[in-house]
């Protein structure tokens, strides 16, 4: 709703402006159904308010009320007293949907239980505290990852496409989650060969995936932490994947010093994230993203592409371009060692 007022320009009243505070409703709705993992717990059913508040371990007056809620915002179909999920509800919002973004709703509501700090962060200076939902924090985390998946699955070919040339024998994929980078890389290159680095409770979900596609024999999975161990060595193409926005400038230089030693000579860099205008008011989605970052990590934040250029000449890169812009975490920058 910001961006459509911010892109409308319009002038602002008390209407506007309490529009605008009142946002979080509808939001904070959606987030306990996705928490409560409600949708895939109704799921081929019409049931009672009470026959829901048993299956998602809840107080049926509670639950009554927040069904009521997501019926009137179209989310649930209520009749005779008995909720149902509809169909193209089902398919974005159940984790077995055809197009299912229920991971990466999760992960939103995890973001909002930040923002709602925001005020103190800013007169602190320091992260949101964090929250874990009511499913936990081991769940929380398979969220976060999949959420990446359900966001980038459908974007990455076409931007893996928008960005070649960009021919590679070996990818390094530098916090590459359970592969959806290296898959949609390896389908563009079917000859090419791929290693995934990433912590260690992320491999199990990676290792899955690859098993899946049949790609187990093209990939080699390594357990680690970039912030902390040295990078496989090997590549003549590394990935740096929505990754530079939660560090300051000098993690990032360290970062890509690594990743500069780990390449092949002459092999390249491609960092895909967001890339703010020198004003850094626009991207407008990119100002909001420096704000999640701001509650949520230390020193993170988006940076300019003079800024990406610098890091990266600092830490040994040459010929750094811009070779996609995109309003969100789809610019790339590519450099060369």
């Amino acid at each position: 709703m910001l961006l459509t007022l911010l892109d409308m320009a319009m002038r602002w009243d008390a209407g506007k402006v309490l529009d605008l505070a009142k946002g979080y409703r509808e939001a904070c709705v959606l987030a306990a159904a996705a928490d409560l993992e409600l949708f895939g717990a109704m799921a081929g059913g019409r049931l009672t308010a009470g026959q829901v508040a048993r299956r998602i371990k809840g107080d049926p007056r509670a639950a009554a009320v927040l069904l009521d809620a997501l019926a009137a915002l179209g989310l649930l179909r209520k009749r005779d007293g008995r909720y149902a999920v509809p169909a193209d509800v089902a398919s974005v919002l159940t984790p077995g949907g055809s197009n299912s973004v229920i991971s990466m709703s999760q992960h939103h509501a995890n973001c909002m239980r930040r923002w709602a700090q925001l005020a103190r962060v800013v007169r602190t200076g320091r992260p949101a505290a964090r929250m874990p939902s009511v499913r936990g924090r081991g769940k929380d985390v398979e969220a976060f990852i999949g959420g990446m998946h359900d966001l980038n699955a459908h974007i990455a070919p076409g931007l893996i496409r928008d960005i070649q040339p960009l021919p590679f024998r070996h990818l390094l994929d530098v916090g590459g989650a359970s592969g959806t980078w290296t898959i949609a890389f390896l389908e563009a290159n079917p000859s090419g060969t791929a290693t995934i680095f990433d912590l260690p409770r992320v491999i199990p979900m990676a290792r899955r995936r690859l098993r899946k596609l049949g790609l187990g024999k093209r990939v080699r999975v390594v357990a680690g932490d970039f912030c902390r161990d040295p990078l496989p060595k090997g590549a003549d193409l590394a990935w740096v994947s929505a990754i530079v926005h939660q560090n300051s400038r000098e993690e990032n230089r360290r970062l890509f010093r690594k990743v500069f030693r780990a390449l092949q000579p002459g092999g390249r860099i491609a960092v895909r994230d967001v890339v703010m205008e020198e004003s850094r008011t626009a991207p407008a989605s990119g100002a909001l993203f420096a704000v999640n970052m701001l509650v949520g990590t230390p020193g993170g934040g988006t940076f300019t592409f003079r800024e990406l250029k610098e890091d990266l000449r600092r830490a040994g890169f040459s010929g750094a371009r811009l070779a996609r812009r995109g309003d969100g975490n789809e610019s790339v920058v590519v450099a060369r060692r």
